[in-house]
């Protein structure tokens, strides 16, 4: 063999050994070593080195996660073992009868119960042969599901190749699992969606159930699925004594397995545990509804068998719903700055989970028809966790008659412009260029805390200088003078001078702030700072091929396509050349100093409190800068918690955790900048 080809093989099992060993300490142990430019950097070459030789790609390469065209449609695919529902208890005596039951069928001999959390998202079955991930499939009907391969590579908690594959495992193995969504993930899409007029998904497993059966891979990527593995499958039977061992293997094999579990003795340990989780269940960062009861011999479970529906070895003991009955008074139309039209019901309020509910989005038109809901009507709503809350369904029951149907408008309710549904879509929108309400989005949006900052700018405001035409478009605040803002209404000259010295500052904000500011959809924050990052100004962005954005590792083909339609409208360039004229910068400010590589490279940080001398969005962008990332979730994945004065349950959890705790000179000190 050529000595060449031998170093471009040992190059690339190299390479696939490191990237393996990175997701590992990333996705599965909580403990990243390298930051996400290294790692990208990694997985770069190695895509380089097998599109040079392809005859070396393998299945099992850290390649295929993500790649491929989108499919035209899922192939169905039939379990070998049914993927059995469980049969639900819904109080403590339903848990004491399934004791009952499974110790008459024990017949006086001793076991245990495994205790472990039901997560909210869908059931998955992972094929594997000869340790290479061959298969992924949905549960489907538990007899039939669909053939999902290509998304479940992109779950990073999923490995590619087993670690270790035990003699008495066949050469067939299968591991079940939840899929799921984080709750920060889940938040992150929904504030996408609304940024681009496009309906909420109702709740964290709906969203992964959507996001599973998605045709571009890319896009599930994006999303960021995760799995809980809960049960192994070699042929067609189990292979170790006990369910307990089937978590032990999972995780020698390279899983991430779900700590909050519990071997129990009774079903009074049971019991105990099922409260415990309850009261922990909104400080997870993925949502639970219940716990799942199993007998943890293997050979119990056969003999116990199952219905034609559950097996009679497990059960779940669902937490009560979180939910209130209240009428709707009234539904009014919102318009966003994309044009989107969203109907919201006002609630006649009530205490639901903690917090008085007076509002819930319907999302759009389909979702009122599918609710048949009308003014006046009682309705059941639901709220989990942080999550807004929803209408489940109209009580019938309630109505009196006097109830008054709804109609979505055909003029927009703002500018009265025309509102058009397009083809296959499900939301309305004002196709009114000049619409006041778009613009007066775009200006709150552009001036809010995350994207250019300018304090100051509110609605009020906002309203006056759209109505007397003095702001045609976001670069028009740039050249707002001092006496035109004082001369406006209940604006004193104090006030007018701070909010001109809080425009002149956004112009030093830097790009990421900018395109986040710029409202091109389907752009959020993370989003901004990825295409920051990799082209570094805004004119080179405004000139790439929709080829050279979908490249970028997290963005996919509908985000690249949307980033380049943006920039082919004339007057979106012109906005942007008016920007740079009046001084916003439009290139990315370059680190002094450590780069990104050196200061907080693969680092995460959760902010807390009140800082001194920095507000928290300049804290975020110091750190990113560096390499680092900042989240709003402290978990172990969690290196460093920047704590200020007032900090909350944020730090309590840290202290819990044994995380390491600093305040903002320390992070200064750091990031190589002068703590003065």
């Amino acid at each position: 063999m050529p000595a060449k080809r031998q170093a471009v093989e040992r190059e690339i099992a190299s390479l696939r050994e490191e990237i393996r060993r990175h997701e590992e300490l990333y996705y599965v142990h909580d403990s990243p070593e390298i930051s996400d430019r290294e790692y990208d950097a990694l997985l770069a070459r190695l895509i380089e080195l097998e599109t040079e030789h392809p005859h070396l790609a393998t299945p099992d390469s850290p390649t295929q996660r993500v790649g491929g065209r989108p499919a035209e449609g899922f192939a169905e695919y039939v379990h070998r073992r049914p993927m059995l529902s469980l049969d639900n208890s819904y109080n403590i005596e339903d848990l004491r009868a399934f004791d009952e039951r499974c110790r008459r069928l024990a017949d006086g001999r001793p076991f245990e119960y495994v205790a472990e959390l039901k997560i909210d998202g869908l059931s998955v079955s992972v094929h594997y042969e000869h340790g290479t991930l061959v298969r992924g499939v949905t549960r489907g009907d538990g007899r039939r599901g669909e053939d999902v391969t290509q998304n479940v590579r992109t779950i990073r908690s999923v490995p590619l190749k087993l670690k270790t594959t035990p003699e008495q495992l066949e050469k067939e193995v299968e591991v079940r699992g939840e899929a799921y969504l984080p709750r920060a993930v889940f938040e992150r899409i929904n504030l996408e969606r609304d940024e681009e007029g496009q309906p909420r998904f109702a709740n964290p497993r709906n969203a992964a159930a959507g996001t599973i059966r998605q045709l571009d891979p890319k896009i599930v990527a994006a999303r960021r699925l995760e799995m809980f593995p809960y049960d192994v499958i070699a042929g067609e039977r189990k292979p170790f004594s006990t369910h307990w061992q089937s978590f032990e293997w999972l995780e020698r094999a390279g899983f991430r397995t779900n700590p909050h579990r519990a071997l129990c003795s009774t079903i009074e340990e049971v019991i105990n545990f099922c409260n415990q989780m309850e009261l922990k269940r909104d400080r997870l960062d993925y949502e639970i509804d219940g716990v799942v009861v199993k007998v943890n011999s293997t050979a119990l479970q056969d003999e116990f068998g199952s219905t034609s529906k559950a097996p009679r070895w497990a059960i779940a003991y669902k937490y009560p719903a979180r939910q209130a009955t209240t009428q709707v008074l009234s539904v009014v139309v919102q318009v966003g700055r994309t044009g989107a039209l969203t109907p919201v019901a006002n609630l006649q309020p009530v205490l639901l989970a903690g917090t008085t509910v007076a509002r819930a989005t319907l999302h759009n038109e389909d979702e009122i028809k599918r609710l048949d809901l009308r003014i006046g009507d009682w309705v059941l709503i639901e709220k989990s966790g942080e999550i807004i809350p929803k209408i489940l369904k109209v009580v019938e029951s309630l109505r009196t008659g006097q109830e008054v149907p709804f109609e979505m408008p055909t003029h927009c309710p703002v500018c009265g412009g025309l509102v058009v549904r397009p083809e296959g879509e499900v939301v309305s929108r004002c196709v009114a260029a000049d619409c006041p309400a778009q613009l007066k989005q775009n200006i709150l949006h552009f001036a809010s805390r995350r994207a250019m900052r300018i304090e100051g700018l509110g609605e009020a405001l906002v309203e006056q200088l759209v109505e007397t035409k003095l702001v045609r478009d976001v670069a028009d605040l740039y050249g707002l003078a001092l006496e035109t803002v004082a001369g406006l209404e209940r604006k004193a000259e104090k006030s007018a001078s701070n909010l001109i010295a809080q425009i002149e500052a956004s112009k030093s904000r830097d790009l990421p702030q900018l395109l986040y500011a710029l409202g091109i959809r389907h752009v959020g924050e993370r989003t901004a700072m990825l295409l920051a990052r990799h082209f570094r100004s805004l004119e080179r962005l405004s000139r790439a091929t929709v080829e050279e954005i979908d490249d970028i590792h997290e963005i996919g083909l509908t985000v690249a396509e949307s980033v380049r339609d943006w920039f082919d409208d004339p007057g979106n360039l012109e906005l942007c050349d008016r920007l740079r004229k009046a001084g916003v910068r439009t290139e990315m400010e370059e680190v002094a100093g450590a780069s990104a590589s050196e200061a907080f490279a693969g680092k995460q940080f959760v902010l807390t409190g009140r800082l001194e001398t920095m507000t928290r969005d300049e804290a975020r962008a110091l750190i990113e800068a560096r390499g680092g990332r900042v989240t709003s979730t402290v978990s172990k994945k969690t290196d460093y918690v920047v704590a200020g004065e007032e900090a909350g349950s944020k730090l309590d959890k840290a202290q819990s955790l044994g995380l390491r705790i600093i305040d903002e000179a320390e992070l200064k000190k750091m990031a190589g900048v002068d703590a003065a």
